[in-house]
């Protein structure tokens, strides 16, 4: 896996200035150049990017009540050793650690090291998302999925949708064996990331988990992030198959991913579908990302879909015949090494520098 510049910077949150102080002399010793953020609106941008955060207590009920707040990776660190209420702004927060300055200094500088050594290295994370309903998020996702496995890389496809009708149906895999989402209902806490790669229905070297026949329509919170926590330790990529209607457990998923990729039809009315689920996303999800599969009935050009809606523009797609043929057989999205869905699934993971053998 590729170690990211942004994931070595731990995350500081604090509007303290003596308290920050301490912390930028405690992270020069550590070795690290944090990310400063002067409260939660600058702390979400980067929140599911990098590999510790150190909230001080002034921050703290803040955070707590950012959507999403909670993650593994996060301290608590304050200056006074008689405030009761450290601990329970600790708890609000989901904070690992409990550290007051100055005599627990040491245990945060091996926290800030661990930064740099890989304590807690992230997979590339791409959650994909639908403009309208038939838009082919889960086609793109398992595609995505199927590119980054073809490259070599060790990649987990999960499926995040309830009711999407099961990724596992999009690559003809029901019959796979493994676990699904309701072995893993009541899963929280540290799950074992190789524990798990070996439990999930595997299709040569891609894991996923999606849903068997049973009347389960949520993953619990504590769930998802257990699994992402174990699939970013055990795995290159994961790819994220999320609903437009965005509960809980997609929330996690977005808030954890690298980036968000928004897919939306070139037409007005999926241009009008797609700037109501935006408007959901950009609350819970940065940086996000436009894919246009097109061309129109109209014609509308991709770069119009992307000013309408105010995104960049990763990549334009156009239409793979035979697909839907493909995957009514049950032979998967991808049945051909080059094409428009191969095409564009190479151009997003080159954008995130998702090379062959590894990433970047």
């Amino acid at each position: 896996m590729s170690e990211s510049s942004e994931a070595d910077r731990p995350l500081v949150v604090t509007a303290d200035d003596r308290l920050l102080d301490d912390l930028l002399r405690l992270c020069a010793a550590a070795g690290v150049t944090p990310e400063v953020a002067r409260d939660a609106s600058a702390a979400r941008r980067v929140w599911g990017s990098v590999r510790l955060v150190v909230v001080g207590p002034d921050r703290a009920v803040e955070v707590a009540a950012m959507s999403p707040a909670r993650r593994d990776g996060v301290v608590l660190v304050g200056t006074d050793a008689d405030d009761a209420s450290m601990w329970v702004r600790a708890v609000s927060l989901g904070a690992e650690h409990v550290l007051v300055l100055p005599g627990q200094q040491d245990t945060l500088i091996e926290l800030l090291a661990g930064c740099l050594d890989g304590a807690v290295l992230r997979a590339i994370t791409l959650s994909v998302v639908g403009g309208r309903g038939g838009a082919g998020a889960s086609t793109l996702a398992a595609a995505l999925a199927a590119t980054a496995t073809d490259r070599g890389l060790g990649t987990l496809l999960v499926d995040a949708d309830p009711l999407g009708g099961g990724i596992d149906m999009v690559l003809g895999t029901e019959d796979a064996v493994g676990l699904r989402w309701p072995d893993l209902a009541s899963a929280s806490g540290r799950l074992a990331a190789q524990s798990l790669r070996e439990a999930l229905p595997q299709v040569r070297s891609l894991r996923m988990l999606s849903w068997d026949r049973s009347d389960l329509v949520t993953i619990p919170v504590p769930s998802m992030r257990a699994v992402l926590t174990a699939g970013q330790r055990g795995h290159d990529v994961v790819i994220v198959d999320c609903p437009r209607r965005l509960d809980g457990a997609a929330v996690e998923a977005l808030a954890r991913s690298t980036m968000t990729l928004l897919l939306v039809p070139a037409e007005v009315r999926a241009i009008a579908a797609a700037t109501r689920v935006l408007a959901s996303l950009r609350a819970v999800a940065a940086p996000i990302s436009l894919v246009v599969r097109g061309p129109g009935p109209s014609g509308l050009d991709a770069s119009v879909v992307a000013d309408a809606l105010e995104l960049p523009l990763a990549a334009a797609m156009r239409p793979e015949r035979g697909i839907a043929e493909w995957l009514d057989e049950g032979l998967g999205p991808v049945r051909r090494r080059r094409g428009p869905l191969v095409g564009c699934c190479a151009s997003l993971l080159d954008r995130l520098g998702v090379l062959g053998g590894a990433p970047a």
